[in-house]
């Protein structure tokens, strides 16, 4: 499917920017005086909201949308991205595709915007935002388990399933350490002796796979964990999610495939599986302890789990070509 693409994006509207502090371990807070001055010289007209705790930009994102704004922009990470994409999902004043969305990437990861070809610099994209294009992409809705509870949640780039999420879990719990690309490739290969592989259920578009999965990713975008490639066949707009099934191997397997992770040719490893699919549900045979979730790099929670495409449902910012 081609990009959805509008005309030029063009509006003399203020914004409502999101700003979380703590990206990126303290790097958004850093930045903020620079950035600031920046959007000043920009010539943005703007009001900021700060959040001051987990999911925050959730509220604040819906509070924006609810005070008349319709171009609401993010200041922080994967994680912050994440959360002010769910609250524009959340808000019900408008259809969130008639919200215009931009995020200034400040963090540790950044993946979202390399599939996006969005600059990972801001003191680039900054000045590009007003003369930029709009970006009709799909949003998935992950429905699962936490604490015994049903729950839901929205996501636009990656979703890992076992072993992604136990190291996403891990990795929570030492965010202070987890500051670049490679110390998160460090927890990914010092969790992999703690991981005991589980078995799983994979129904998509009515076909089953029963397997004990190392990892299994539903992608939007296609970059995740600070530049892998679990689903290198991942398009924002395609109307399918792209879904990657590694198999049982062994651990120093694992280690070996480390380059497939990163070059974009993980589909080619023998325990590989890539395909698509519009619907994908996750569960835990018989027996069967539940299999961990994460999405856009945050842990929630575990199986059952069920994906569901929301086409074209967020207008995002981009470079114009």
């Amino acid at each position: 499917m081609a990009e959805v693409l509008s005309d030029r994006f063009a509006s003399n509207e203020p914004w409502w920017i999101v700003v979380n502090p703590a990206g990126g371990n303290g790097a958004v807070s850093k930045s903020w005086p620079q950035l600031r001055k920046l959007l000043d010289a920009c010539g943005y007209r703007y009001e900021l909201a700060f959040t001051e705790r987990r999911e925050h930009a959730i509220e604040l994102a819906i509070r924006g949308v609810e005070d008349g704004y319709r171009q609401v922009m993010a200041v922080g990470g994967d994680g912050t991205n994440n959360e002010v994409v769910n609250g524009l999902l959340q808000q019900r004043v408008v259809p969130p595709e008639h919200v215009h969305y931009a995020l200034l990437p400040v963090g540790t990861g950044n993946d979202w915007v390399k599939t996006l070809g969005i600059p990972r610099d801001f003191r680039k994209w900054a000045p590009q935002i007003g003369q930029g294009l709009v970006r009709r992409v799909d949003v998935g809705l992950v429905h699962y388990t936490s604490g015994g509870e049903p729950r839901v949640r929205y996501f636009v780039n990656v979703a890992g399933m076992a072993y992604d999420a136990f190291v996403a879990r891990y990795a929570e719990s030492k965010r202070g350490m987890v500051s670049n690309k490679l110390l998160y490739l460090y927890l990914v290969m010092r969790c992999l002796f703690q991981y005991d592989l589980r078995k799983a259920r994979v129904c998509m578009d009515g076909q089953t796979v029963e397997d004990h999965f190392y990892t299994i990713n539903v992608g939007l975008g296609r970059y995740s964990g600070g530049g892998m490639q679990f689903v290198p066949h991942a398009e924002p707009d395609a109307g399918r999610f792209a879904v990657t099934l590694a198999g049982k191997m062994s651990k120093w397997a694992v280690i070996a495939a480390t380059p497939y992770f990163y070059n974009g040719k993980v589909g080619r490893h023998p325990k590989v599986t890539t395909l698509t699919a519009r619907e994908l549900e996750v569960t835990a045979p018989a027996g069967q302890p539940p299999t961990l979730l994460e999405v856009d790099g945050e842990f929630l929670g575990e199986t059952p789990v069920r994906f569901e495409l929301l086409p074209q449902r967020l207008a995002v910012i981009v470079p114009r070509r």
